[in-house]
C-alpha cells in the first residue's frame, strides 16, 4: 500500500487501527507500539544515570528512596524547574487555604 510504504511509524499505526488491521497484523501493532516508545536517542537515559551519580553520594545511605527519586526528578526537569519563578510559586502557596486533617 503506497500510504505505508510512504509514511513513519506512527502513521502506519494510525492506519491499522483506522482500517480495524490491527487483529490481521498484531504483531506488527506491538512492534509499532514498542518502536514509537523507543526514546531518539540515548543520551536522555545517559544524562539521568549521570545525574543519578550525582546525587548518589555518601548521602545515598541515609537518604530515603523517595527523596532519591524527588532529586532525581528535579535534576532531571532542571530547564523546566528553572524557568520557573519562585516568587509566584510562593504566593501561590500561600494564598491556599489551611487544611488540617481530622484524626
Amino acid at each position: 500500500n503506497e500510504i505505508i510504504e510512504q509514511s513513519n511509524p506512527e502513521k502506519v499505526l494510525q492506519y491499522l487501527i483506522s482500517e480495524k488491521l490491527e487483529l490481521v497484523f498484531p504483531n506488527l501493532v506491538i512492534a509499532l507500539r514498542i518502536l514509537l516508545t523507543l526514546p531518539v536517542s540515548v543520551a536522555s537515559g545517559e544524562r539521568f544515570f549521570s545525574k543519578l551519580k550525582l546525587i548518589k553520594n555518601d548521602l545515598r545511605n541515609i537518604m530515603g528512596q523517595d527523596k532519591l527519586s524527588d532529586l532525581a526528578l528535579i535534576l532531571i526537569e532542571f530547564p523546566l524547574c528553572n524557568s520557573l519563578d519562585i516568587n509566584d510559586i510562593i504566593n501561590n502557596f500561600a494564598n491556599l487555604k489551611a487544611r488540617r486533617v481530622n484524626i
